[in-house]
């Protein structure tokens, strides 16, 4: 049984909390959970009947011997800091999205987790989601051939209501824009897809909502085994959100993931056929209703199955640092103009910065 606790209860603690509720995780629990807010604390409480307190080190004192893994829920601005706190205690540790804002504050906390010998976790959930593992056999298969091109395009509805709930939402210090906080698992799948990059160029703007960080980008990314990779990612949709889309063209064939969040299987075309071919735009249009709660599922059981039998992690330190440091050229363009060279060191990029 692997025993976890929260570090915030805000939004997206809530799909932790029901699936815990539900024990839709197998030998698995939630022990409690810990948040600043006072009334976010009694909401959660209440709904989910699990302890909650007001800072971890209650939360340790109170339940440290039964915890084993400790997820950060918190602003992604606060999660290297928070990491430190929970690596005090020894505690494996998940993160959700994206791990850091800055690519020191990623690598501080890979390399604490490396010296106090726990693992390290990066929510990207829409790995697992139906379609995309699909997707992704057929590029091990090799099917195909030699990829051209891959293209995501994130386009989201997010108001100013949106931003005005909490005065962390659109900051550089605390957020970043759309594509270090909606686009980032869509950057993290293109990545997956199609090998290290190795240099973009960017250009965005602030066109809705009165934010310090972008609601609309474009980048041109460039790729070690020659393909061009294009995010279009943009929370300036109105009046709905439109899509979530992943595309990988190749020379043997093309494939399409649609839907709002990179769930629903649009075009599966291959130049050569193979058995199942036939049915793959059925048996993988969508994943099961809750495409959130199904992706974070099946995350969390991946984290399970490391801790308790030694599997490999889909997505460690290492693994969540790669679309970091993309996202981070990302914004290094966007600020110089210039087209950016990967590897590099952040010089005017704004992410994570007061």
């Amino acid at each position: 049984m692997i025993r976890f606790a929260l570090v915030g209860c805000g939004r997206i603690a809530q799909r932790y909390g029901t699936l815990f509720a539900a024990n839709a995780i197998a030998n698995a629990r939630l022990v409690a959970a810990c948040e600043r807010l006072a009334p976010r604390r009694a909401a959660f409480a209440q709904k989910f009947g699990f302890p909650v307190h007001a800072d971890i080190d209650t939360m340790m004192r109170a339940h440290g011997e039964e915890i084993d893994v400790v997820a950060i829920l918190t602003e992604s601005g606060t999660h290297a800091a928070v990491a430190a706190e929970v690596l005090r205690h020894g505690k494996h540790i998940v993160v959700e999205k994206p791990m850091a804002l800055r690519l020191e504050d990623a690598d501080a906390m890979i390399h604490g987790c490396d010296q106090a010998g726990v693992k390290l976790f990066v929510v990207k959930q829409n790995r697992f989601n139906l379609p995309v593992v699909k997707l992704r056999e057929a590029l091990d298969a090799g099917r195909f051939g030699r990829i051209t091109m891959g293209t995501v395009r994130l386009r989201w509805c997010r108001t100013q209501a949106y931003y005005d709930q909490d005065a962390w939402r659109g900051t550089w210090a605390m957020d970043g824009g759309v594509f270090a906080n909606q686009a980032s698992h869509h950057i993290d799948l293109l990545e997956w897809m199609l090998g290290e990059p190795v240099s973009v160029f960017a250009k965005s703007r602030t066109a809705l909502v009165d934010i310090e960080v972008e609601d609309t980008g474009a980048a041109i990314i460039t790729f070690a085994g020659g393909a061009i990779g294009i995010v279009e990612a943009t929370n300036a949709t109105r009046p709905v959100d439109l899509e979530g889309s992943l595309s990988i063209l190749g020379e043997k064939g093309t494939v399409e993931i649609g839907g709002f969040a990179v769930n629903e299987m649009k075009v599966w075309n291959f130049a050569t056929p193979a058995p199942g071919d036939g049915d793959v735009l059925e048996r993988y249009r969508t994943n099961p209703p809750d495409v959130y709660g199904f992706g974070h599922g099946a995350y969390l059981r991946n984290v399970v199955d490391s801790l308790a039998n030694g599997s490999p992690s889909l997505v460690d330190g290492l693994e969540g640092r790669k679309s970091l440091e993309l996202i981070n050229a990302i914004y290094e363009s966007i600020e110089t103009g210039r087209e950016i060279a990967l590897r590099f060191c952040p010089r005017q990029c704004k992410l994570g910065i007061g």
